[in-house]
């Protein structure tokens, strides 16, 4: 193995100057991201900050290359400890600008190997891709040399670093690869003055676990080497295989595992029977962001769906310069197109990296909390995979009520877990669960081991498709909101809204919770709030029942005697500052008082959480950033 000196005069010597930079368009960029810790050795990597050009959507070619390097070399780099770097469920996220300093990202990966048992990646075969951001494929060239510096055998790319969160998922468990790197921040927004992320997924195409995750961080605060491999940047726009000794990078079509596998799952002949009825119109939004790359070759190609049908369907680095968080203040595009007078029967939208989902019929929005709850109960008969009914159903705690009420119908095990969709994963890969969501628009199956946007498109689509399958021509279709109201009927409502406040102060939102859980040691059953009677107040902890794992301080809860829930929490999917989430809820089984506007029917809850959190005495905030 190369000295440090060695490593350094080798990646600054033609023809491997390692300076990771792509182009686009006819622009390039070159981004200094990682540097020797040692004053005495120069930048490896030049910096500069060109204006870019956005690449067009992704298609699959049909042309495949073969390129091999017969040596891997592979040099040991310097570094230090950087700070900053504490790593949750969602992986690490922090603004580009973070990520683009010395050595920042390469470190982490590097203290991902470390964390890892050797068996989990020394030859053995890795999947990267992600939501199309800005930086990725910058980042990509730099996740393919650390990954062969430590002897991963192979690793799959998607083409032009294109895949999302579900494909991942859906790749590593097909192709049976040891793990997956996403490069994305999710929903936050994308570009040089924005968010960037990576995180990793195990084997059974779960987010790591906390003791990988742990494992990381407390390897970023004692990292002192990076072991990078000598070896060119990879063409990722090209489909194919180049060979480096021992390693290599596979770059594959980033759409076809996965609609193999949604081919397995749903009756596409159902579901095609209903797209192409002349009387149905769907509109699909892809906010420019990564199921930009699948809605065309899912729902046009394969479905039948009129092209004009997806809106926003080209991946752009930036999204557009939107937001790509599918709910009702962000996907005001699609909100306005649906609660027109000549609206589509159905819309849909997903967000940056393909995991979460907003559904809405004509002039009708259906919360994620009632989304699930209706796919539970209809799956059955509905969808194939499903056929010998759920296994168990579950929900996110701040989610409401709704879909415990239909587990209870259908007699099926029914979990509440703390936020994070690796809590449904261990309940999964148990076999006691099918069908789980969050409130935060994140919905999906034991197909994969992560939410899944387009899946709920699909289920959706086939409970309509269902529900219309003998009806003819100029008949009046079963609508998204017949299927909700119906719904209702039999179980009862479950009205449910989110207030959020966004990039809040850090140190007033800290604050604020401490306060609510100094609040609720001193509270008893039977204390009144208002016209409320507190059955219990708790800050919910969770003992997984698979690993006897515990997870704690989950949310402040205020739970009442009719049911009504107040829930307290700090989200940890921003990049900065802190955003609170105010969870309110209330059950009302009275089929007559069904057609109230959420806001209204709880406007005495959510008067009540706003004075007992002292919400705009502790962050200053008047209103909330996104009501939902």
């Amino acid at each position: 193995m190369a000295t440090a000196a060695g490593a350094v005069t080798s990646l600054l010597s033609p023809p491997s100057l390692h300076r990771l930079t792509t182009a686009i368009g006819t622009t390039s960029a070159s981004f200094s991201f990682l540097r020797t810790s040692s004053p005495s050795f120069p930048l490896l990597f030049s910096t500069t900050l060109p204006s870019r050009q956005h690449s067009s959507a992704i298609k699959a070619s049909s042309s495949t290359t073969f390129t091999e390097f017969q040596d891997l070399k592979v040099n040991t780099i310097p570094t230090k400890p950087i700070e900053g770097q504490k790593t949750g469920t969602s992986g690490l996220r922090k603004k580009v600008k973070v990520f683009m300093q010395d050595n920042y990202l390469a470190n982490w990966i590097q203290a991902l190997f470390n964390s890892l048992p050797p068996e989990d990646y020394k030859n053995a075969l890795l999947v990267l891709g992600g939501d199309g951001r800005y930086f990725n494929k910058e980042a990509a060239q730099l996740i393919i040399k650390i990954a062969a510096g430590n002897g991963v055998g192979k690793i799959l790319v998607g083409k032009e670093g294109i895949l999302s969160t579900p494909a991942v998922s859906a790749i590593i468990r097909k192709r049976k690869a040891n793990g997956g790197f996403i490069m994305s921040a999710s929903h936050n927004p994308g570009g040089p003055e924005y968010d960037w992320g990576i995180k990793f997924n195990y084997s059974s195409g779960q987010p790591a676990p906390e003791s990988i995750t742990d494992e990381i961080y407390g390897n970023t605060l004692s990292i002192s080497e990076i072991k990078l491999a000598d070896i060119p940047d990879v063409n990722l726009s090209s489909v194919g295989v180049s060979k480096y000794g021992n390693f290599s990078v596979e770059i594959v079509d980033p759409v076809s595992d996965y609609l193999d596998l949604m081919e397995e799952v749903f009756d596409f002949s159902l579901i095609k029977s209903l797209v192409s009825r002349s009387d149905f119109r769907l509109t699909f939004d892809a906010m420019h962001a990564v199921t930009g790359a699948y809605a065309n070759p899912i729902f046009v190609d394969k479905l039948g769906a009129s092209p004009d049908s997806i809106c926003n369907g080209v991946p752009l680095e930036d999204f557009g310069h939107g937001h790509p968080d599918p709910n009702l203040t962000y996907a005001k595009d699609l909100v306005n197109i649906m609660y027109s007078d000549s609206g589509p029967d159905l819309g849909a939208a997903s967000d940056g990296d393909g995991d979460r989902n907003m559904i809405l019929g004509r002039q009708f929005f259906v919360t994620p909390s009632d989304s699930v709850a209706i796919i539970a109960a209809n799956a059955q008969e509905s969808i194939p995979y499903f056929k010998s009914g759920p296994k168990g159903l579950a929900r996110s705690m701040p989610t409401s009520g709704a879909l415990d009420r239909v587990a209870e119908k259908l007699n099926l095990p029914f979990f509440e877990v703390p936020t994070g969709w690796k809590f449904f994963g261990n309940l999964m890969d148990a076999g006691t669960l099918s069908i789980c969501g969050e409130e935060s628009f994140g919905t999906g199956s034991d197909h994969i081991r992560e939410k899944d946007g387009i899946w709920a498109v699909l289920a959706w689509l086939s409970i309509i498709a269902y529900r219309n399958k003998n009806k003819k021509p100029g008949e009046k279709l079963v609508s998204v909101s017949d299927i909700v109201k119906e719904h209702w009927a039999t179980y009862g409502r479950n009205y449910f809204s989110r207030y959020d406040y966004e990039e809040c102060e850090s140190e007033g939102a800290n604050e604020m919770i401490n306060y609510l859980r100094d609040l609720i040691s001193k509270s008893k059953q039977g204390d009144k709030y208002g016209d409320y009677t507190l059955q219990l107040a708790d800050d919910f902890k969770y003992t997984d029942p698979v690993d006897g794992s515990v997870a704690t301080k989950q949310g402040v809860r205020f739970v009442f005697t009719d049911g009504s829930r107040i829930i307290f929490r700090l989200s940890g999917t921003g990049s900065a500052g802190a955003t609170v989430r105010i969870y309110i809820e209330q059950f009302e089984p009275d089929v007559s008082k069904h057609d109230l506007d959420a806001q209204v029917a709880l406007k005495p809850l959510i008067d009540l959480a706003l004075t007992v959190s002292k919400l705009k005495d502790f962050t200053g905030r008047e209103k909330p950033t996104v009501i939902t």
